[in-house]
């Protein structure tokens, strides 16, 4: 049996938060969309995993088609997450709450000491922070003998994955996209260059158009047509604190580590970056050093239950870049994956680009950087 298209239908492959936002973003527009997802958590995991942190962006002189991507989708989170409360009923924790980037080592404070450049010219608001000013801001923290500078950028959100999944999911479904629960493994090109996918019991899907938007396994089947790409699974752990109450205000940003506090006292701790292969696992070291980080970082939670810990897999690039577009030498077939840790934040911009592009309008946004094909 196979799953085929109706008159420019559109297929898309994977559940997380690139393809659940493109689906969406189709639906609204009026299309008929079917989206495949693997029953497995794990293959679903780096959606779900992040602590949900989406970083200030430029408001001026945005040449570089990475930041407009990403003033782009960060402007639309503001719009999205209003209306997926009022079509659901979810709400999806997305607040400005603001960030504050501490410098516990000389480097780290030559690497936010030049980023000051950068805020300023890009018209990121931010405020260089004294200790004194730092323990009065965040008095929990523990500030006087690591941290040698801190930094506060104010317009810093945050929003919480698996609310905002629940509710693209919950949007999804009564735009009437079709969910079929499988694993594609396999992609093949008929000669005129028409993708067909299919899942390991051989049940095929096809479309008038299809994309891959399934993160770092997106690499094995763009390998299958011969598509080069540079995406590699990168390892993520993150442990979960039960708070009586949120005891930061701010997201706490020490170079890849992170605090981030939600409302109802949950408070998540990150991350590590590891080449470990499609091994989602957690294991002792990381989570050792991630305890170690945060509760040296905020002494409280040394007398704070540790709920549970986790891993995800962030799809990487070698060069840092998403991969999107319309695959080379196909007629159907197009990918949206390799976002890194920026899956998240990107979800909106990348929905509405690849939305323009499968419709046949004009994006927005030059993608020429992102073409799908490069090495």
């Amino acid at each position: 049996m196979q799953v085929s298209a109706k008159s420019n239908s559109f297929l898309i492959v994977g559940g997380g938060v690139i393809g659940l936002s493109l689906a969406w973003e189709l639906a609204k527009r009026g299309q008929s969309v079917t989206l495949v997802r693997s029953g497995s958590a794990e293959l679903r995991s780096a959606s779900w995993a992040g602590a949900g942190i989406l970083p200030p962006v430029a408001i001026k002189n945005i040449d570089d088609p990475y930041d407009q991507l990403r003033s782009l989708s960060h402007e639309l989170h503001h719009q999205w997450a209003s209306e997926l409360l009022a079509l659901t009923g979810i709400d999806t924790g997305f607040r400005k709450c603001g960030g504050v980037y501490l410098g516990t080592s000389r480097a780290e404070v030559a690497t936010l000491t030049a980023n000051q450049f950068w805020w300023e010219d890009h018209g990121i608001e931010f405020r260089k922070l004294d200790i004194a000013e730092l323990r009065a801001l965040e008095h929990s923290l523990s500030c006087e003998s690591n941290t040698i500078g801190a930094w506060l950028l104010p317009d810093e959100c945050q929003l919480r994955n698996p609310r905002h999944l629940k509710a693209l999911e919950a949007a999804c479904q009564s735009r009437g996209v079709q969910f079929v629960e499988a694993t594609v493994d396999r992609v093949e090109l008929s000669p005129q260059g028409r993708a067909t996918l299919y899942d390991p019991a051989g049940q095929a899907y096809t479309a008038e158009h299809i994309c891959l938007c399934n993160g770092a396994w997106a690499r094995m089947l763009m390998q299958q047509v011969e598509l080069e790409n540079g995406i590699m699974p990168v390892r993520g752990q993150l442990l979960l604190y039960q708070c009586e109450s949120p005891p930061i205000r701010h997201i706490i940003n020490d170079g890849h580590r992170y605090l981030v506090a939600r409302s109802d006292g949950m408070l998540l701790a990150g991350s590590v970056e590891e080449e470990a292969g499609y091994n989602c696992h957690t294991t002792d070291e990381a989570i050792n050093l991630i305890r170690q980080w945060a509760e040296a970082t905020l002494p409280m939670l040394q007398h704070t239950p540790l709920v549970r810990s986790w891993a995800g897999l962030r799809p990487g690039s070698y060069d840092g870049l998403p991969y999107m577009g319309k695959a080379p030498g196909s007629n159907n077939l197009y990918v949206a994956a390799g976002h890194f840790r920026s899956g998240l934040h990107m979800s909106c911009g990348t929905a509405v680009i690849m939305a323009d592009l499968m419709l046949g309008n004009t994006p927005a946004i030059d993608i020429t950087a992102f073409r799908v094909g490069r090495g």
